[in-house]
C-alpha cells in the first residue's frame, strides 16, 4: 500500500468528512422539501375532493352522470385541479380534463381501492397519458353509511417541482460555499496539524544523520509539544554519549596505536573490526583499508587464520607461537580470546600477536650458552678429576707420571680459571650495557696498542711470530683503556695462535674526522664465509678441536664484541680461506678528537657499517717485535 503524507491524509479525511456530509444534508433537506410540499398539495387536493363530494349530493342517487361530468368540469376549470368521480365499479362517471366514456376503468388505482375501503386515499405515480408525475387524492362519496362512489382530486408535479428545482439550486449554492469554506478549513487545519510534525520528521532526520545540536521547537499542540521535548532530551543525551563514546575510541586507537604489540579483531564472518598500526606492519597492510575486509585477504598466513578460525569455532582463549615470514620471518606469540557483546553472546574474536623473535632468540642462546659452558667446563673439570684420581691412586709412586699429571692439572686448572674469568668479564659487560656504558678518558692510541703488543709479545715470541705496528704520532681517543687493550690483546691473541711459525701480525691504527680504526691483520689460514656471520657468538669455534687445542675458550671474539658495543663502536671482519683474517675496531668520534700535526696520515672517509678498515698510508710512527 503506498504511503501518504501526513497532510494529504488529514486533508482526505476532512474533504471526505465535508463531502458525506453535505450530501447527506442536501439529500435529506431535498427529500424533506419534497415530502413537505407533496403533503401539502396532497392536503390541498384532499379539500378540492370534499368540497365535490358535498357538491355531488344527490347527483350519484339520481345516476345523473352528465351533470355530475358537468359539475367536474366546472369545479376543474374553477380550481386548476383535475377532478375524477368513480363509481364502486371502477366506471368513471364524471371528469374534468377527459370525456368518462372513453376512459377506463379506474377500480385498479390504489388511491381509489383506498376509497372503497372507506379511507381516503394518496398516490403519486407517472401518468404515461400526460407524461407527467401526478398527485392523487380519492375521498369516498357515502351515502346511507355506504360508499357510493369516490371523488378524486389530482394534479401535475410539474409546478412542485420547478418549485423544488429552485429550492434544489440555492441548496447547492449553499453547500458549494459550505463545502469551499470547510476546504479552506480544513487545509488550515491540516497544514496547523502536519505542519508541526513535518518540522519534527526533519529535526528527526538531522539527529539521524549525526547532527545532534538539533534543537525541536515546541508545538503548540501539547501531544506534539511533549514528543518536541522527548526528542531534545534524547538528542541532547545521543551528543553526551556519543561525546563519550568518540573519546573512548580515541583513548582505544591511542592506547592500540601505542602498542608494541599487534591487535586484531573480526566479528563472526571473519571481517577485520579493529587492526592496530603495529599489527598492519607485522602483516604489511593499511590499518584503514583492511577495515570491513576479510581476515584471509588481510593477512596471509595460514596459522593465523587457522587461529581466528578456531576461536570463532570453540570460543575457548588460547595461546600459540606462530611463524611469520613476510615481509620477514618472526616469531609471534599468538594469545586469542573470544569478544562479547552487550549482552554476554559471542561477538568475533580478538588476537594479540606479540613480537617474540627476540625472546626465543635469547633463550635459545640462553639454553646454548648453559649447555656450551657445561660442555666447556666438563672437560677440565673431567680431566683434572680424572689426573687426580690417578694420582691418589697408583700414579703417587711414579715421579715422572706424577710430574707430567699435575702439569696437565695445572693447564686444565688454568683454563678452567681462565674460562670462569671470561665468562665474569662477559656478565660485568653485560651490567655495564644494561646501565648505559662505561667510564671513558682521553688515551693515546699508541700507548694502548703498545701495551697489547708488549702483553702478547712473549706468546708471539714462543711462536716465531713477528708483531708489527703502524700508528700516527699523537693519535688520541675517548675510550677505557683497560677494555680497549683487552679488545686488542684478544684479536692478538687469536692472530698469533693461527699464524704459522715465521708469520707476520700486523697492528695499525687510522683516523678521520669521524673516528678511529684500530686493524690486527693475519696471514693465518682464513674463515669460510659462512662462519664470519657467527665467530662473534659465545663458545663458537670455526675448528673446535684446534682451538680447544691452543687453549681458548671460545669467549674471546664474544668479549670483543661487548667492549665495543660498550664503547657505541663496532667490529668488523674481512677474510678469505688461506689469505689470513683482517679484524676492524671502529671507535665513534669523540668531542675533542685531535691528531699530532708533526706526523699523522691523511684524513679517510667516515666510517660506515661494511667498510674495510683503511691501510696505512703517509708517515707512520712504526713499532717491530720480532
Amino acid at each position: 500500500m503506498a504511503r501518504r503524507s501526513l497532510f494529504s491524509q488529514i486533508l482526505t479525511a476532512f474533504l471526505v468528512v465535508i463531502v458525506v456530509s453535505l450530501a447527506a444534508w442536501i439529500w435529506e433537506t431535498s427529500r424533506s422539501m419534497r415530502a413537505f410540499h407533496l403533503d401539502q398539495t396532497s392536503i390541498t387536493l384532499e379539500a378540492r375532493a370534499n368540497i365535490v363530494e358535498l357538491e355531488m349530493d344527490g347527483l350519484l342517487s339520481g345516476n345523473d352522470t352528465a351533470g355530475t361530468d358537468a359539475l367536474c368540469k366546472e369545479i376543474g376549470r374553477s380550481s386548476g385541479t383535475r377532478v375524477t368521480v368513480i363509481l364502486p365499479s371502477g366506471k368513471v362517471i364524471g371528469d374534468s380534463d377527459e370525456p368518462p366514456a372513453q376512459m377506463d376503468s379506474h377500480g385498479d388505482r390504489p388511491e381509489v381501492r383506498e376509497a372503497l375501503a372507506g379511507r381516503a386515499g394518496r398516490a403519486v405515480r407517472y401518468s404515461r397519458t400526460l407524461r407527467q408525475d401526478w398527485v392523487y387524492v380519492a375521498v369516498p362519496v357515502r351515502k346511507d353509511g355506504a360508499v357510493a362512489g369516490v371523488v378524486r382530486a389530482s394534479t401535475s408535479l410539474a409546478s412542485v417541482n420547478g418549485t423544488l428545482r429552485g429550492a434544489y439550486l440555492r441548496i447547492a449554492l449553499a453547500g458549494v460555499a459550505v463545502a469551499l469554506l470547510a476546504v479552506l478549513v480544513s487545509l488550515f487545519l491540516a497544514r496547523r496539524i502536519a505542519g508541526p510534525v513535518g518540522r519534527m520528521v526533519e529535526g528527526t532526520r538531522r539527529l539521524a544523520a549525526g547532527d545532534f545540536d538539533t534543537r525541536l521547537a515546541p508545538p503548540n499542540s501539547v501531544e506534539l509539544a511533549e514528543l518536541a521535548a522527548a526528542m531534545n532530551s534524547m538528542a541532547r543525551d545521543l551528543r553526551a554519549r556519543m561525546d563519550a563514546a568518540d573519546r573512548q575510541r580515541a583513548e582505544l586507537d591511542a592506547v592500540l596505536s601505542s602498542m608494541e604489540e599487534g591487535v586484531l579483531a573480526a566479528d563472526r564472518d571473519e571481517r577485520v573490526i579493529s587492526l592496530n598500526r603495529a599489527a598492519a606492519e607485522l602483516f604489511g597492510v593499511d590499518a584503514r583499508a583492511a577495515r570491513g575486509r576479510g581476515v584471509r585477504e588481510v593477512v596471509s598466513n595460514p596459522q593465523v587464520q587457522e587461529c581466528v578460525a578456531r576461536l570463532l569455532e570453540n570460543g575457548a582463549a588460547f595461546c600459540e607461537d606462530v611463524t611469520l615470514g613476510t615481509p620477514q620471518e618472526r616469531q609471534l606469540l599468538v594469545s586469542a580470546t573470544g569478544l562479547r557483546d552487550g549482552r554476554g553472546g559471542a561477538a568475533g574474536a580478538l588476537l594479540v600477536l606479540q613480537d617474540v623473535t627476540e625472546l626465543r632468540r635469547l633463550e635459545r642462546v640462553r639454553s646454548d650458552f648453559i649447555a656450551n659452558v657445561s660442555h666447556e667446563l666438563r672437560t677440565p673439570v673431567t680431566s683434572i678429576k680424572g689426573y687426580a684420581e690417578t694420582l691418589l691412586g697408583d700414579g703417587r709412586d711414579d715421579l715422572e707420571s706424577r710430574e707430567r699429571f699435575l702439569e696437565i692439572i695445572a693447564r686444565q686448572a688454568d683454563r678452567l680459571a681462565a674460562l670462569v674469568e671470561d665468562i665474569l668479564s662477559l656478565a660485568r659487560f653485560e651490567r655495564s650495557e644494561a646501565a648505559g656504558g662505561t667510564d671513558m678518558e682521553r688515551v693515546s692510541v699508541a700507548s694502548v696498542i703498545e701495551a697489547a703488543v708488549q702483553a702478547c709479545a712473549p706468546k708471539a715470541g714462543e711462536r716465531q711470530v713477528r708483531l708489527s705496528v703502524s700508528c700516527p704520532e699523537g693519535l688520541v681517543m675517548d675510550a677505557n683503556p683497560a677494555l680497549t687493550e683487552q679488545a686488542l690483546l684478544n684479536l692478538l691473541d687469536n692472530a698469533v695462535k693461527f699464524s704459522e711459525p715465521g708469520g707476520e701480525v700486523r697492528m695499525e691504527a687510522q683516523a678521520s674526522p669521524k673516528g678511529v680504526c684500530l686493524c690486527v691483520a693475519d696471514r693465518g689460514p682464513g674463515i669460510a664465509p659462512d662462519h664470519q656471520t657467527r665467530i662473534f657468538e659465545r663458545f663458537y669455534r670455526v675448528d673446535r678441536g684446534r682451538s680447544r687445542a691452543m687453549g681458548g675458550t671460545g669467549l674471546g671474539l664474544a668479549i670483543v664484541k661487548h667492549i665495543m658495543t660498550l664503547h657505541g663502536g663496532r667490529v668488523e671482519v674481512e677474510s678469505e680461506p688461506g689469505n689470513g683474517s683482517r679484524f676492524s675496531l671502529w671507535f665513534p668520534a669523540q668531542k675533542g678528537l685531535s691528531l699530532s700535526l708533526g706526523a699523522q696520515s691523511p684524513p679517510i672517509p667516515a666510517p660506515e657499517a661494511g667498510d674495510r678498515a683503511p691501510e696505512p698510508h703517509g708517515p707512520q710512527a712504526g713499532l717491530t717485535i720480532p
